[in-house]
């Protein structure tokens, strides 16, 4: 089936990445929900219709009838970087439910859905399956043809690294579709930088500070040792607290004060020397006052790599460790992600992370997230952070008209938006599943890049049109 004129609604609508893309494919926005009143008036100034709001009080007849549904329902339920709640988050992990409510109320002939991609295997893989049981063609579901697939803005030439899920479905059995075929396209952040832009924010005495502690530890570290590709936590230079069979909490917890005494914490104190059990908590570092028996096998790793890396270069980290000292512990950590690159920090893109101070080549931008002005990528060879026009190129969404008055709302939307692009070649591709042939000619996409390559064809599939057998379901 193909649609040539069709009508959407646009559910946590944000900056309106999705409205973009289907209006150039030739779609109507016929309804919009966002949750925050400064998007909502930015919507309305944008596209010319004002969102409703909570969607959680929004009843479903409400809306009008529509071809196609489009949800970027919230991530952080999902993501790697939060607690992992999933549907078990109270305040927003139950919002997806909301979303099939009205497509069980109004049945559109097809929707698409965005989050990230640990959502397909949160809860050991029970999250998506329940997702799959609720929407698809099982006895109870609501009887969609659903498929999900991993695209990133620089499959297709977009100079950002940001791996999101897309979900789609399909009220009738699409014989012929095809995901989009991904480009092998080189990237450059250039393509989307200004020049010299007046606007840009300078970096702070800190920030500068803090990478030229870390320009200078590339420059001592000799050219025979290879900068390793786990992240370095200097905070373990030194240390010797336990963590491979149990943990400082687990010692805290049976022994009290002298669980931790004849261990040395971050950056080799000696917590005996420290009197009170707090002071000697506090010493550790953040990563090893987790409240648990036993860490995880990849912070196990993390910290036994980091150790041995300091037993092995200590004689040239020893003169350098307490530049390091007197910034914040996240700023501590380094992730130098140019294996066989020039060792000048200037010369690359630079994001601080909680995870750390986190340096890449050129080729692409870190994934944007919701984040503080902190966390805007840095441009190093200009020592500027990145604005935010140039971060809506990240995520095409240039055309808009206006962006949030303020940089902090700006980059937040920016982080949690969708990017259009990605969007609109998916979208492209559902609408013009057909056996009789593409009418790609009038889409706002050229046919070529809507098409299969051979070296991606194996990754590409038609849809199951039959029933999967799955477990216990839930009814929405």
């Amino acid at each position: 089936m193909k649609l040539s004129k069709f009508r959407f609604v646009d559910l946590f609508a944000g900056l309106g990445g999705f409205h973009i893309a289907l209006k150039a494919l030739g779609g109507k926005c016929v309804f919009a929900a966002e949750l925050q009143d400064h998007l909502r008036d930015l919507y309305m100034i944008n596209f010319g219709i004002r969102p409703q709001g909570d969607i959680t009080k929004i009843k479903p007849h409400d809306l009008p009838d529509h071809d196609i549904l489009t949800a970027g329902f919230p991530c952080q339920p999902f993501s790697k970087a939060g607690d992992q709640l999933g549907f078990e988050c109270t305040e927003q992990g139950n919002l997806f439910f909301n979303v099939a409510a009205i497509i069980k109320h109004k049945r559109p002939k097809y929707f698409i859905l965005e989050n990230v991609p640990n959502l397909l295997k949160h809860d050991s893989g029970r999250t998506w399956e329940r997702i799959k049981e609720i929407l698809g063609t099982t006895p109870d579901g609501l009887g969609y043809h659903v498929d999900a697939k991993r695209y990133s803005p620089h499959n297709f030439g977009i100079p950002q690294i940001r791996d999101r899920v897309y979900i789609v479905g399909s009220l009738k059995p699409p014989a012929t579709f095809v995901w989009p075929a991904k480009m092998a396209t080189e990237t450059s952040i250039d393509t989307v930088l200004d020049q010299a832009p007046p606007n840009a924010k300078r970096l702070s005495k800190q920030v500068t500070q803090c990478l030229e502690a870390w320009g200078e530890f590339l420059t001592l570290c000799p050219t025979t040792v290879e900068l390793p590709s786990f992240p370095l936590w200097s905070m373990e230079w030194g240390a010797t607290y336990p963590f491979e069979d149990h943990t400082p909490y687990a010692r805290k917890e049976a022994m009290g004060i002298d669980g931790l005494k004849g261990y040395k914490g971050s950056h080799g104190v000696r917590l005996g020397n420290l009197r009170a059990l707090e002071d000697r908590w506090q010493a550790l570092p953040s990563h090893a006052r987790s409240e648990t028996e036993e860490f995880p096998k990849w912070k196990k790793d993390f910290i036994r790599q980091n150790r041995e890396f300091y037993r092995e270069n200590r004689c040239w980290i020893d003169s350098w460790r307490n530049r390091i000292l007197k910034f914040p512990s996240s700023l501590q950590k380094f992730e130098w992600n140019v294996k066989g690159g020039k060792r000048d920090i200037w010369q690359y893109v630079i994001q601080f992370r909680a995870s750390g101070v986190r340096v890449k080549r050129r080729t692409t931008a870190p994934s944007l997230i919701a984040m503080t002005d902190t966390q805007v990528p840095i441009i190093g060879w200009e020592r500027r952070y990145m604005t935010p026009h140039e971060c809506a190129r990240l995520q095409s969404l240039e055309s808009l008209n206006q962006l949030p008055n303020s940089p902090t709302k700006a980059f937040h939307a920016l982080g949690n938006a969708v990017n259009s692009s990605v969007v609109e070649r998916v979208a492209a591709s559902l609408l013009n599943h057909t056996s009789e042939g593409s009418d790609a000619e009038n889409l706002h996409l050229p046919m070529t890049n809507l098409s299969v390559s051979s070296a991606d064809a194996d990754s590409h599939h038609h849809w199951k049109t039959k029933p999967e057998t799955v477990g216990p379901h839930n009814h929405v």
